[in-house]
């Protein structure tokens, strides 16, 4: 499934967009409170990339129920029925439109994020029903589609914001150094994902690092999100599938306490807690995750109820107690984003 198209496209409005009128009332309330005729929450414009993917999808949500604009973007045109099935008839209704912007062509995407407060820039590689699997090739588009979405940001959004979705798998794997914390400021191993075909790390990390230099290029204000194992408020995940590029060497995750899951609300609600940051001065690079797995019991029912028996345990489906399942010593720290959150509750907590 290859996603990246060089050739010039224009963006097809799949959902229509607000009348101009109300863009000039919009203007007029830049750089205050937006306490104007639009009412006292925010309708702040905000764009969200993939909004087909599960994360995507929740993303959305969350950025309607904090009373935001949504624009969203989708590859292609069949993504609108995969993106209906997770959006509800309510919830489209509510969305400032969705158009079509690939991420291999620069200029639709500057098209669609013309106007925009920030960017949510979710994944440049999406395969909803997780059948084309994730290859080398999709690290590299994985990259070239983080170049672009930082590009038009700085060339075309009204505020150049970005929140950019990574993955823990950008920090974890760190070759031959298994020691120590692992945190914001560590940076996976790009040789050893590559020697070991850790191909979604992979490209999670060329991914976040080509973002972090073009955004400095562009002078666009960054956030990168890196989170665990996604999963369905429901477990297990419904698109299991999606699960096995990340869960590829899980078994030494699982050792050496790096193994972490997180619900996808919270991935969501994170994201919105890092934009209303950017407020007062945020930046930079932060963990989420909600659970560590630290024991091997804990492993084999994550790997049963995702229906992958053997993939996180080798095989030990023994009866295990709580005695005999030692526990592991987690290694992550997700102590920065906790400040965030604490950060952004007090602020806001502060105006009303």
């Amino acid at each position: 499934m290859v996603l990246m198209e060089s050739c010039r496209e224009e963006v097809a409005v799949l959902k229509p967009l607000v009348p101009p009128a109300f863009w000039e009332e919009q203007r007029k309330c830049v750089g205050r409170a937006f306490s104007c005729s639009l009412g006292a929450t925010e309708r702040k414009l905000v764009c969200v990339t993939s909004g087909n993917s599960y994360l995507g999808s929740h993303l959305v949500r969350e950025l309607l129920a904090h009373g935001y604009l949504v624009r969203v973007t989708l590859q292609n045109p069949v993504d609108f029925e995969d993106m209906k099935e997770l959006v509800s008839n309510e919830e489209m209704n509510q969305l400032e439109s969705v158009v079509i912007a690939k991420v291999g062509n620069l200029d639709s995407l500057c098209d669609a994020f013309r106007g925009c407060h920030a960017i949510f820039h979710t994944s440049s590689f999406i395969d909803p029903h997780g059948v084309s699997g994730y290859s080398e090739r999709m690290a590299f588009l994985e990259a070239e589609g983080a170049r672009n979405v930082i590009e038009a940001c700085g060339r075309a959004a009204y505020v150049k914001r970005c929140i950019f979705t990574s993955s823990l798998l950008a920090s974890v794997w760190q070759g031959s150094a298994t020691e120590g914390i692992v945190d914001e400021s560590c940076w996976s191993d790009e040789e050893f994902c590559r020697g070991n075909k850790f191909w979604l790390a992979l490209g999670k990390i060329t991914a976040e690092k080509v973002a972090w230099r073009k955004a400095k290029e562009m002078k666009v204000k960054l956030i990168t999100v890196c989170h665990g194992l996604l999963m369905a408020p429901s477990f297990p995940h419904p698109h299991n599938e999606t699960s096995l590029p990340y869960l590829k060497g899980g078994r030494n995750m699982l050792q050496q306490g790096t193994l972490a899951t997180e619900d996808v609300g919270n991935i969501a609600e994170a994201h919105v807690y890092a934009y209303k940051a950017m407020d007062y001065g945020a930046c930079g690079r932060y963990l989420c995750f909600g659970r560590v797995i630290r024991r091997l019991g804990e492993a084999i029912r994550l790997e049963n109820g995702l229906k992958m028996p053997g993939l996180l345990s080798g095989g030990r489906n023994d009866v295990l107690s709580e005695e005999t399942d030692e526990e592991i010593q987690s290694r992550l720290s997700n102590s920065r984003l906790a400040r965030l959150v604490a950060l952004v509750s007090q602020r806001v907590s502060c105006k009303q």
